[in-house]
């Protein structure tokens, strides 16, 4: 992806400096990729942790390593990304006459303080809508390169790109929406309406990605098969078989890894944010 010399965002806070130690909870390695791979699929991790059982041992956090130039480069990254997604968004909200408020993206190491409660890099990134703030621990990358086999700069802008996506739907009033579902409907009914809100996301991502390279001309050969094999691996049938070793399609909240692929290239291809309804679309 090219993104040297264009301009960096202001609503990036670093708290990559700050910490402390962090209390380790139910099985160590094996929960944090759990609670990684609900959080990268949209779940909020803080839910997940809360009902993790907590161990007597501790562990130290990220919190006490140097930031190192690479990881500084990456923040770099990270922030030309952000300020990408402020350029597009502001635009298609200003053609449709409405005001898109920008949200803040808050790097952090090993552990963070949200609206949303406290999390830790186990969390993986995560949007939240009490203080609109984007959360990213960046030793998350290395995961999503080495455990989810998705390596690639752009992998990670649409790793943000999704996150800025559910801030859209914040915007529209759609994750309310969502939200205020819980407990009237059944459970079946509300991770059905997961599903949707999650390759919303995916949507709004692809919807970046497509006006982005309008404007910057950014995208390298291989760039969009990163940002799907991403959204393939984090699919809710890849997840369980990897997990289970077998598929429960009931139990879905995020959509497949087709489905998020197909809703990804569906906005990248288009641009057209009418085509982005998944609440109405009757075949996902």
């Amino acid at each position: 992806m090219r993104w040297r010399g264009r301009r960096q965002s202001s609503n990036v806070e670093d708290r990559r400096r700050m910490g402390g130690p962090t209390v380790a909870k139910g099985g160590g390695l094996g929960v944090i990729i759990i609670v990684i791979l609900y959080a990268l699929m949209g779940g909020d991790p803080q839910t997940l942790i809360e009902n993790l059982p907590a161990t007597t041992s501790s562990q130290s956090s990220q919190s006490g390593a140097a930031v190192t130039p690479a990881d500084d480069e990456q923040a770099a990254f990270i922030s030309t990304v952000l300020a990408d997604t402020e350029d597009v968004w502001n635009g298609l909200f200003e053609r449709a006459g409405e005001r898109y408020v920008e949200p803040a993206l808050v790097l952090f190491r090993g552990e963070v303080q949200s609206a949303c409660g406290f999390a830790s890099s186990a969390s993986g990134p995560f949007y939240c809508p009490g203080d609109q703030k984007v959360y990213l621990d960046q030793s998350f990358f290395d995961e999503l390169s080495r455990r989810f086999k998705a390596p690639g700069d752009f992998a990670q802008a649409y790793v943000v790109a999704h996150e800025v996506g559910h801030h859209v739907q914040r915007l529209l009033g759609t994750t309310d929406k969502v939200h205020r579902m819980k407990g009237r409907v059944s459970e079946a009914e509300y991770n059905a309406m997961s599903v949707r809100l999650e390759l919303q996301a995916d949507f709004y991502a692809g919807i970046w990605a497509h006006h982005a390279q309008r404007k910057f001309k950014m995208l390298e050969p291989g760039d969009i098969e990163e940002a799907l094999r991403a959204a393939s691996a984090i699919g809710d049938d890849a997840i369980q078989k990897r997990s289970r070793g077998h598929v429960v399609p009931e139990s879905f909240t995020h959509g497949t890894s087709a489905q998020r692929v197909k809703w990804f290239k569906r906005g990248f291809e288009t641009g057209d944010l009418s085509q982005g309804d998944t609440f109405g679309a009757d075949d996902l």
